[in-house]
């Protein structure tokens, strides 16, 4: 144990803190790993449910405990029994792989075992964790009610010095687990500080669309874990990384697939996830594969994006497969158009995420995206701009629908939205509202990003309205 409290002062969970010590939770499929974790953070972060195997990357937040901010990490399960040359297999070696990984650069490993008799599993994974045994802790779950403590103890035969007896679903013993947890590490490091302002990447598609792939390119990692198995995400994994002297979160998610292939439970939990996510983003990446090319369930996709006003750039990832001879770029950017006929402004681009070719390019996009989707306009400019496009095209003067554009404000950044006051707002016609959008996207620097504009019912002109 360690006196950190003589160091710094008590931690104001009202504020944020950087360099955040890291504790691991590592274990067997299905012993309540993404349960405990949810629990530390105290919402539901990582996707729990009773088959084995739900979690494969690692997903890590910062979180709490015991009044002191820390990181915490959950890990796939490690599982011994495989059936050899299955895609099963294949994928929990990579899920294996992962965790063993994330055991390096955690600050403390939390083990968690299942209440009741060792498996060989365990015994395993507990063999292979003997090199980081100065920076392990166990505790043991589903002991609820003291069930299956007896069995329990026979844990303490393999050399550990105490194991903890807790109920990550019921709570029991939490509040001793994150004693234990602070006790064991050293927040001297940690430094309160703002929280710096990021470019929210979400990269979105149909599964197995490169998306992955993509996000461990930008972060220089292998954060995600790539498969040619169709679903291999399932979380939302995070990750961070800095170019051109700006900074970036991306967020790689779970691939959404069309509601009648979304057979699992898991599977669903993860689509949701996925499209929570983009409510987190200020730009979305839409992956499509260039071989495959467009699908209706691309539309239902971004649509998501396009609601919430965020900013979308169409990667057409594998273009270095394409045959250029029968494919063009122009053909494909051109199909894109048609079939987001509402979205002709967002941009779309190749790429090839394996190869890094239009990487750069993509970044420069994000980052031209992100300066229109935080873009504020003076309402006096503003207004200027809004005569002259009535006076080049005014609105109609029929009897019926008559009306007038009064004066015009921006009500908000990232997403941008506009507010048009107007005489009698319900004759204002849908073809003059879309006239004025696209005034603002071509005049006013919004040409790559949706622009929401709302009319609200006004008499007064601008010069002479309340200030």
């Amino acid at each position: 144990m360690n006196d950190t409290e003589d160091i710094i002062p008590e931690f104001d969970e009202e504020k944020t803190y950087r360099n955040l010590p890291l504790v691991v939770i590592v274990g067997r499929p299905n012993v309540g790993k993404s349960t405990l974790f949810n629990r530390l953070l105290r919402k539901r972060r990582a996707i729990t449910d009773p088959t084995p195997g739900v979690t494969r990357d690692p997903i890590e937040d910062a979180c709490f405990v015991n009044g002191k901010p820390l990181r915490v990490m959950d890990t796939g399960g490690f599982k011994l029994e495989r059936i050899p040359g299955t895609r099963e297999a294949e994928m929990d070696e990579l899920v294996v792989e992962k965790t063993i990984s994330s055991l390096k650069k955690a600050d403390l490993i939390l083990l968690l075992l299942e209440a009741g008799l060792p498996t060989a599993e365990d015994e395993e994974f507990i063999q292979l964790l003997r090199p980081y045994a100065s920076k392990l802790l166990v505790a043991v779950n589903k002991t609820e009610g003291g069930r299956r403590e007896a069995d329990s103890w026979n844990y303490l035969r393999f050399g550990f010095e105490k194991v903890l007896f807790i109920s990550a679903e019921h709570g029991d013993n939490i509040l001793e687990l994150g004693e234990e947890i602070t006790g064991r590490l050293d927040f001297s490091r940690v430094e309160e500080g703002e929280e710096e302002k990021r470019i929210r990447i979400a990269i979105v598609g149909k599964p197995n669309t490169g998306k992955s792939t993509l996000s461990n390119r930008l972060t220089g990692t292998d954060a995600s874990i790539v498969s040619n198995i169709a679903g291999t995400t399932r979380d939302v994994v995070e990750g961070a990384f800095e170019y051109k002297g700006h900074k970036f979160q991306v967020l790689d998610t779970a691939g959404i697939r069309r509601k009648s292939r979304v057979k699992e439970d898991i599977e669903y939990y993860s689509v949701n996830r996925a499209i929570k996510t983009l409510k987190h983003a200020d730009i979305v990446i839409h992956m499509i594969d260039a071989n495959e090319g467009l699908a209706e369930q691309d539309k239902k996709i971004i649509a998501h994006a396009s609601d919430n006003g965020l900013g979308v750039i169409f990667v057409l990832n594998k273009w270095d497969t394409i045959d250029k001879e029968r494919t063009s770029f122009k053909e494909m950017e051109r199909n894109m158009k048609v079939m987001f006929a509402h979205m002709d402004y967002a941009p779309v681009l190749p790429v090839s995420a394996l190869k890094g070719s239009g990487v750069n390019d993509l970044l420069n996009m994000a980052i031209e995206l992100y300066g229109q989707l935080s873009r504020k306009i003076e309402t006096s400019a503003l207004n200027m701009a809004l005569n002259d496009w009535v006076t080049a095209a005014p609105p109609p003067q029929g009897r019926v629908n008559k009306f007038k554009i009064r004066y015009i404000v921006q009500t908000q950044t990232n997403p941008v939205k506009f507010l048009v006051f107007a005489t009698r707002p319900e004759s204002v016609t849908d073809s003059y509202l879309a006239y004025i959008r696209n005034r603002i996207r071509k005049d006013l620097g919004f040409d790559r990003i949706p622009v929401v504009l709302e009319v609200k019912g006004s008499r007064k002109k601008w010069e002479n309205r309340e200030t």
